[in-house]
């Protein structure tokens, strides 16, 4: 038994629901395929739940805190974080969350279809014993943990599983030192788990600025995070006293481990052999810029074309192809000047070039920072400093590159994010009145270059 339709969309994230939908507004018949729960990585069993937890953490440090600020009757040895109570509101949340995708998919007049699809060919996806016919196809089915990177690693946990604790996990160790496995060590280190960090590069976040990568990873040490850089991983077996993570000159035992080394596109099993479109190394779909793979009538979008891994790229490449398909548009994903946000303890937030990469450059650049206690730790005996970075090139007076460490980064670097798509130059920021008392206010008022180069 078969339907037919003129667009099958593969996978319920935010990319797929936010294709299904607008497809839909122009009156196309439409089905979206989900193996799991519509809503994806990004709200079932990713951002939405991490940054939940991530308040969790930041409510008790803030408690811990308090009597610095004079509040009395909170006693640090006593407060303890209970995670299965956590989790089972987090669960509540998450399933309204799904609802409301649900609801939206169904109000917009997309066929809801549960299971997991094989595409057969180019017009035709099967999921169980029926077979749905589509003009189009376009896969948004993201990406799944790297399992084979180390022997054994399938007896660690993935972010999924340490979003689902009923107790507590005792001594956590986390293998990674990306997005992932950053984040996750703060958070955990927040909520009064013992951490350690162990990955193989010689500092977290690579790719990122240097100078952030520096002051997160003194910050984690500071924190009472065990940091342990430049691992040689061999094997990681589970034992009766819980899980071993064993190195090439050592050995770590742990209760827990979470496996944070990154994640790879989901095309494993989707298509029928001799059916996929052109597929890369990694197992990416490879697509050009309007989101067609190698056969006309697929598209991929997301993490699944492995290029930009963020839920809102994902989002706006879905919407693109489904204005070009049924409203006869030729809009392109501008990948320029995206920002993103890394919600570590405390958070950051980047746009644009990094120092490392305009040192490559021929062009001249001037480099400004600025680094302060914030006002908000002045009374607390722990401080962290903020940071913030500028980034300009010297000939046209034009910001390339904007990296925070500090309280709110995150919801500082999208409105930064503004002003980097309008074109904006350090003589916009210098002609803008501070706000005054906060720490966003250093983007106005750092007027003398740390270096040029």
């Amino acid at each position: 038994m078969s339907s037919k339709f003129d667009l099958v969309v593969i996978g319920g994230g935010s990319g797929g629901v936010a294709c299904a939908r607008r497809a839909a507004e122009y009156n196309a018949k439409v089905a979206i395929i989900e193996s799991h729960r519509f809503g994806g990585t990004c709200v079932i069993r990713g951002c939405i739940p991490k940054k939940l937890m991530m308040y969790a953490g930041d409510i008790g440090n803030t408690a811990f805190h308090a009597g610095d600020f004079g509040w009395i009757g909170l006693e640090p040895a006593k407060i303890s974080h209970e995670i299965g109570t956590w989790t089972s509101k987090k669960n509540i949340e998450i399933s309204r969350l799904e609802k409301i995708y649900e609801d939206l998919l169904k109000t917009s007049g997309v066929e809801l279809i549960k299971g997991s699809a094989v595409v057969v060919n180019k017009n035709e996806v099967k999921v169980g014993d029926r077979h749905y016919l589509s003009k189009n196809l376009v896969i948004a089915v993201g990406g799944t943990p790297n399992l084979n990177q180390i022997n054994g690693l399938e007896n660690a946990l993935t972010s999924d599983g340490i979003l689902d604790l009923d107790e507590t996990p005792g001594r956590v160790g986390i293998l990674g030192s990306g997005y992932i496995a950053t984040e996750f060590a703060s958070i955990l280190n927040n909520l009064g788990i013992e951490v350690s960090l162990l990955f193989r590069a010689d500092m977290p976040l690579k790719g990122f600025d240097k100078d952030i990568r520096i002051r997160l990873m003194n910050h984690m040490v500071d924190s009472g995070i065990n940091v342990h850089p430049a691992c040689k991983f061999h094997a990681i077996e589970k034992t009766p006293e819980g899980t071993k993570v064993r190195l090439t000159d050592r050995t770590f035992h742990f209760d827990t481990v979470l496996n944070a080394l990154g994640r790879s596109p989901n095309t494993k099993g989707l298509f029928v052999p001799g059916q996929s479109p052109a597929i890369g190394s990694k197992g990416q779909i490879i697509v050009d810029e309007n989101n067609k793979s190698s056969i006309p009538e697929v598209f991929a979008i997301g993490d699944v074309t492995d290029r930009i891994n963020l839920t809102p790229v994902a989002i706006a490449e879905g919407r693109a192809v489904a204005e070009n398909l049924f409203n006869k548009n030729s809009l392109k994903v501008d990948y320029n000047q995206i920002a993103s946000a890394v919600f570590t303890s405390p958070p950051i937030g980047t746009i644009g070039l990094t120092e490392e990469a305009v040192k490559k450059s021929k062009n001249t650049h001037r480099i400004y920072e600025s680094e302060f206690n914030p006002l908000k730790k002045s009374f607390t005996s722990k401080k962290t400093k903020a940071f913030y970075k500028l980034i300009v090139e010297d000939k046209s007076d034009k910001l390339v590159g904007a990296h925070i460490f500090g309280d709110d980064a995150p919801e500082i670097i999208q409105t930064l994010a503004i002003a980097f798509k309008a074109g904006a130059k350090k003589s916009h920021l210098d002609d803008t009145m501070a706000v005054h008392p906060t720490g966003a206010e250093e983007l106005v008022l750092m007027r003398k270059p740390s270096r040029i180069i």
